[in-house]
């Protein structure tokens, strides 16, 4: 399959999830030519400045005044609000549930203004079961980078070399050294994401193809470096730290695992609730300051380089002009999720684990569970479709 016919196969995947798409792929490429017309792919060109980091300066949605935030020692206590008292159209709710159990879920949480609204368990899953984030995972350690550049022990300019030494890559030095944690935010490090496992973080998997900050994809090897380079520049323990400063304060509950070359952090939905709540009030919980630096917070959720415009710093944001998924070198005209608001910003993980946060609404909604369709990195078309069943709620 040539590289225009595999792109063009991943947009349909994403957009029209319904289609057989078990069988040979030419049986589809009188559609996909359609499709072609619809969908803007380029691997060469950059955005202009107009619809990129240098155009309009992000602005900040003001912080919630009216946010509930659930107490930190009785974490069963979690006051509720009706959706009849929000306004919102009940008769619609049984299409969403129906959605969602046909499509692997185990839990889903809507909050607004951080009280609950929705919280839906199916099968054997409970509210006291652990679900891996997988990469919606991300978010917690851009947040915990903040916090320890905030704390001094980092800058996110600072070269990655320096908390991870020499020899970290198979990169000359001279090169190695170009590589900064702001890069590894954004994945844009310039390492080799054609190799065979972009996992892998041993030296002989990291490799030289661009220059850094030339080029996004989405190469999870340099991301979980960043657990080292915190643990290194803060000489505690991953864990320990990521618990002092977020998971205590705000009552999470939940551990960051090894799985293979992977960190994976595992909690209940409340627990990734409780994070949602902390992100729509900009790094404050219930008047602790846990991230105070609101540049950081700012350039975390907005365009964070001009190649993937939906993309801060390990968050995924909707409403741009453009975007890049995963696995694909091209970039998509539109926004991420047409049907969501245009102010969403997310974490987003293999097989649709969700935490979407949309300050306009002041809405956190969560999602756990199997995957729903194709076992996709981040972005899915259930993102698109789950977002259609919510508006018929909300709106």
């Amino acid at each position: 399959m040539d590289k225009f016919t595999r792109n063009l196969y991943l947009i349909t995947v994403y957009y029209y999830p319904n289609l057989k798409l078990t069988m040979k792929f030419s049986q589809y490429f009188s559609l996909l030519a359609v499709l072609s017309i619809l969908v803007s792919c380029s691997s060469d060109s950059e955005p202009t400045s107009e619809t990129g980091k240098s155009g309009t300066p992000p602005v900040l949605a003001p912080i919630p005044t009216n946010t509930y935030f659930p107490p930190i020692s009785r974490t069963n206590e979690w006051e509720t609000i009706s959706m009849e008292t929000l306004g919102w159209n009940e008769d619609q709710v049984d299409n969403l549930y129906n959605f969602l159990e046909d499509n692997n879920t185990d839990a889903f949480i809507v909050l607004k203004d951080g009280r609950m609204v929705i919280e839906k368990y199916f099968g054997d899953f409970t509210s006291d079961d652990n679900h891996a984030w997988n990469s919606a995972g991300k978010n917690l350690t851009a947040m915990l980078t903040g916090i320890a550049q905030e704390e001094e022990f980092l800058k996110i300019t600072d070269s990655t070399s320096n908390y991870l030494g020499e020899g970290w890559s198979s990169l000359p030095i001279e090169k190695e050294l170009n590589i900064t944690i702001e890069n590894q935010l954004t994945m844009t490090t310039g390492l080799d994401y054609t190799v065979d496992n972009i996992f892998c973080t041993d030296p002989n998997c990291l490799t030289y193809l661009n220059e850094p900050g030339a080029f996004w994809y989405y190469h999870n090897a340099p991301y979980t470096l960043l657990d080292d380079v915190i643990a290194n520049a803060t000489q505690k323990d991953f864990n320990s730290y990521f618990s002092e400063k977020i998971k205590e304060p705000i009552g999470m509950q939940g551990l960051f695992i090894k799985v293979g070359y992977n960190n994976v952090f595992y909690s209940s939905a409340r627990s990734m609730a409780r994070f949602g709540i902390l992100n729509l009030n900009q790094g404050n919980w219930d008047g602790l300051s846990i991230l105070s630096d609101q540049n950081y917070f700012t350039a975390m959720t907005n365009s964070s380089q001009n190649y993937n415009l939906a993309y801060g710093y390990l968050y995924w944001l909707n409403g741009k002009s453009s975007f890049r998924l995963p696995n694909s070198e091209d970039e998509f005209t539109g926004s991420l999720i047409p049907n969501a608001p245009a102010d969403l910003y997310a974490g987003l993980g293999l097989n649709d684990q969700k935490l979407y946060m949309v300050p306009s609404l002041d809405l956190v909604i969560v999602r756990m569970g199997g995957a729903s369709n194709e076992e996709l990195f981040g972005p899915s078309s259930f993102d698109n479709e789950i977002w259609g069943l919510i508006n018929a709620i909300i709106e």
